[in-house]
């Protein structure tokens, strides 16, 4: 499947009127999310590096002009203006792993007014979900409380696509591992994984599986013991650990019933065998909300594997999230439909201490003490440096959440800050409005919009 078509239909058409109506003039596109989540006192930014990734290599090939045609059931040489466009714009962006919140542009794409258009949708897919994928792997950083976390998520994501990115987006939060094999390799994040209740189900007993295992992994060796009886497959680890001396990293994992009880209980049990450096993993259809209940009840586990919830964002799966159009051939340009009114122009945002940001101009100085968060991270359709890292990211991530508000921190009912706008941009809105206003009211039939 060809990158370029995995498009909205309407980009085409778009783009085609466009192109024959001569308007090639540059253009900005604005991406943001409208209204955060309910649940959610903070977003994560992320996909920005994919998102590099395809503008850089973004290309109309005779087979895309081909697969155009078909769907508008055209000719092909009725789209051939298509051929061969390229994106050759500008991308400001902020920076994966940096906070974000309702209404600041996650990225503006700058770019002759078919280009920027064509690339909409691809770009909306890549920053939305992995910015809702990377906001709920957060919030389970923060309910872990310094626990570690290890992404389980593949068998349960919306393809193997989406697998590698939450992997990726795991790490980029401070995952400790993954049990995806291909994103661990591709990524060089460390890959983590134990053992089936369908392994210990294929031989005669639970320690005879334990030991099979044990022979086959030098270790450290992570055993799944409720596949029957959970306290007794504690005791059999625990036996066959001691028998093959082989306590320090090991662990047993719990993947069912009341997990805070039976960690509770298993760690007495590995204590009392004197093996109080086995750690205990807690798997099970975990999410933050999970994680902070068990820890609130002291419960004592070592390492949460989260999966299905956490890879498909399972309480927030989808952001309201736009593109939309700020300024084209130097004019800047709002939208006024009731509850979805644009702010007109390129932007910025400016991060003052304690997440108390103001979005303005792009162009427009600093308040005091704040510092802007959208770089330019594409220019003339090249990178402006080398990718980023996951280290890079996830040290921002750190620093942001560091100086977030406990309020915004918190997993239930968290309270997010509200971005205020800047004096010149509130001004540049009150004039663009009211031109569109004064242009409305003059056609006949039209009244101007409401306020």
């Amino acid at each position: 499947m060809s990158e370029t078509t995995t498009t909205d239909l309407y980009e085409v058409t778009m783009a085609m009127s466009y192109l024959r109506e001569g308007m090639r003039a540059p253009a900005t596109f604005s991406l943001f999310v409208r209204d955060l989540p309910p649940g959610r006192g903070f977003l994560v930014a992320a996909g920005l590096e994919p998102a590099l990734d395809y503008l850089s290599r973004f290309r109309v090939t005779a087979d895309d002009v081909r697969d155009f045609a078909h769907s508008l059931h055209r000719p092909p040489e009725e789209l051939a203006a298509l051929l061969d466009l390229r994106f050759d714009g500008d991308v400001r962006a902020i920076p994966e792993g940096r906070l974000v919140f309702a209404g600041e542009p996650l990225m503006e794409v700058s770019a002759p007014l078919p280009q920027a258009q064509l690339v909409e949708t691809y770009l909306l897919t890549q920053v939305c979900h992995q910015t809702a994928v990377a906001s709920k792997a957060a919030r389970c950083v923060i309910a872990a409380r310094g626990r570690s976390l290890v992404d389980f998520s593949l068998r349960r994501n919306h393809g193997p696509g989406a697998g590698l990115q939450a992997a990726r987006l795991g790490a980029l939060v401070g995952f400790s591992g993954t049990s995806n094999v291909a994103a661990a390799t591709q990524l060089g994040i460390p890959a983590s994984g134990t053992m089936a209740h369908s392994y210990v189900e294929t031989f005669a007993c639970e320690e005879d599986a334990f030991r099979a295992f044990a022979r086959a992994h030098p270790g450290p060796l992570t055993f799944l013991v409720d596949t029957y009886d959970t306290e007794g497959g504690v005791a059999t680890a625990a036996r066959v650990l001691a028998d093959l001396r082989r306590g320090p990293g090991c662990a047993i994992r719990l993947d069912s019933g009341d997990l805070g009880a039976l960690a509770h209980r298993s760690r007495a049990l590995l204590d009392a065998a004197g093996l109080e450096d086995v750690r205990i993993i807690a798997s099970g259809g975990l999410d933050e909300y999970a994680i902070a209940a068990l820890l609130g009840d002291q419960a004592p586990i070592d390492v949460f594997a989260v999966g299905t919830r956490v890879g498909v964002a399972a309480d927030a799966p989808y952001l309201d999230a736009a593109y939309k159009l700020v300024e084209y051939d130097g004019r800047p340009v709002m939208k006024l439909s009731a509850a979805k009114v644009t702010a007109p122009a390129p932007k910025q945002v400016f991060r003052r201490p304690g997440c108390m940001d103001v979005i303005g101009l792009h162009d427009e100085e600093p308040p005091t003490g704040a510092t802007p968060l959208l770089r330019t991270a594409m220019r003339g359709g090249r990178r402006t440096g080398p990718p980023d890292s996951l280290a890079a990211a996830r040290a921002r991530f750190e620093a942001d959440l560091a100086g977030l508000p406990a309020t915004a921190r918190r997993i239930q009912d968290p309270e997010a800050p509200v971005p205020a706008a800047s004096a010149q941009l509130e001004a540049l809105t009150a004039e663009v409005r009211g031109r569109l206003e004064r242009a409305l009211a003059t056609r006949p039939g039209t009244g101007a919009p409401g306020r």
